[in-house]
């Protein structure tokens, strides 16, 4: 069990008189009978987060010459965690063909599994010229691994190229403490309830602005196509958008976005996680709503392309819930509800400026009779990769 303090020795001048007495309760501050002061109301964090950020800087901004540092960035395992290790190159690479394979073990087996680089990023941390890499992993036969979506992804985006798909995914996240309590919450109780926090501004109820700036810079920096960010419903829950993309491309950009926003957290000592239900109770699941158009769909008359693929998605609810999480849709039942502002697990639904659909048509859509839906029910611990593999064998190849 984590016990966080923040402590300071008691002085008998925090008890001259009842205001600051009561001004002591309000903060929550307790004496313990070692004779130190804490609060409760304080979030964990890494020990990592104190070290000398400033002497850190000092050796990263040493000159480099014209080696370059990359780092190769790979999903791997059940959770769909991700992993990363960096090597130099002698010279900055201009193009994802001037990267080499490299290898790495698996946990727990002595078996080799091949990294593939297929997209090319900057690096915010290590900065120009140094690089981020993101990989496929391959078996030593060089086919896919058993996890490796992006392999089919990009096929089936392949046949649909002519239609010019665009996606577009909102990614749900909730920050922690290093304990996995929701950071900025009250120790002991809860918040206020839900009403005060989606799209907040203000100390009492938006909690941890600064990481989901740092990371919405680190993404332009690096060339993600992130297109904006809010604060979400529950306290401590954040959400930044990707897209449009066309086609393989969603996926790849949503990754490493994914693995930015981790490691900004990383230095701030917090954890990000993606559980679609980090909360029991009445606080609001995190999902990660894809938006779907076509060519088509963004021409005059579009709604009659968009309305046929959402038939097409509602013969087939089943099928896109068991991955729409990489637990065949175990962990959206605790998120898919039916209450508040989800959708029922079992039921599909479309409405028009209804987000309590499993499809929804946006407003402006139905009005100009073109535009994209959007497809509510991914969770946020969905693999962009399988969500739009699965979108476009539905309603783009059938």
């Amino acid at each position: 069990m984590w016990i966080c303090l923040v402590v300071a020795p008691v002085s008998v001048k925090l008890w001259k008189n009842r205001r600051e007495r009561k001004a002591i309760n309000r903060r929550s501050i307790f004496i313990f009978s070692f004779g130190f002061v804490a609060s409760y109301s304080m979030s964990c964090v890494s020990e990592s987060s104190h070290l000398n950020k400033f002497l850190r800087q000092r050796y990263l901004s040493l000159p480099q010459g014209d080696f370059c540092q990359v780092t190769y960035v790979w999903i791997n395992g059940c959770n769909l965690d991700l992993y990363s290790k960096t090597r130099t190159m002698d010279s900055e690479p201009k193009v994802i063909t001037d990267l080499p394979e490299w290898d790495f073990s698996q946990q727990g087996s002595s078996a080799e599994m091949l990294l593939a680089p297929v997209c090319m990023f900057r690096d915010p941390f290590l900065l120009d010229p140094n690089k981020l890499i993101l990989c496929e992993v391959l078996k030593q036969t060089r086919e896919p691994a058993d996890l490796n979506h992006r392999n089919s992804c990009n096929k089936v985006m392949e046949k649909v190229k002519d239609l010019n798909p665009w996606f577009g995914m909102e990614q749900e996240y909730t920050l922690l403490g290093v304990d996995g309590h929701p950071y900025g919450w009250p120790r002991l109780g809860y918040p206020k309830p839900q009403g005060l926090y989606h799209y907040s501004v203000g100390a009492d109820r938006a909690f941890g602005r600064d990481i989901v700036d740092c990371h919405y810079k680190a993404c332009l920096y690096a060339g993600i196509k992130i297109c904006g960010t809010n604060a979400e419903v529950m306290p401590s829950q954040w959400e930044f958008q990707v897209g449009p993309c066309e086609g393989i491309e969603m996926g790849d950009h949503l990754w490493m976005a994914r693995f930015l926003l981790h490691r900004v957290c990383e230095d701030f000592g917090v954890v990000a996680t993606l559980d679609p239900k980090p909360m029991t109770g009445d606080w609001n699941g995190a999902g990660c709503h894809i938006n779907v158009s076509t060519e088509q769909m963004r021409e005059e008359g579009g709604i009659e392309h968009i309305e046929k693929a959402i038939e097409k998605l509602s013969k087939r609810h089943a099928e896109h819930i068991r991955v729409y999480d990489p637990r065949g849709g175990e962990d959206n039942k605790r998120r898919l509800t039916g209450f508040r502002v989800f959708s029922s697990i079992t039921d599909f639904s479309v409405g028009v400026a209804n987000r309590g659909a499993s499809v929804r048509i946006p407003l402006r859509v139905a009005q100009k009779k073109c535009g994209y839906f959007e497809d509510r029910r991914p969770a946020a611990n969905c693999d962009p990769y399988a969500v739009t593999c699965a979108m476009a064998r539905t309603c783009l190849l059938e």
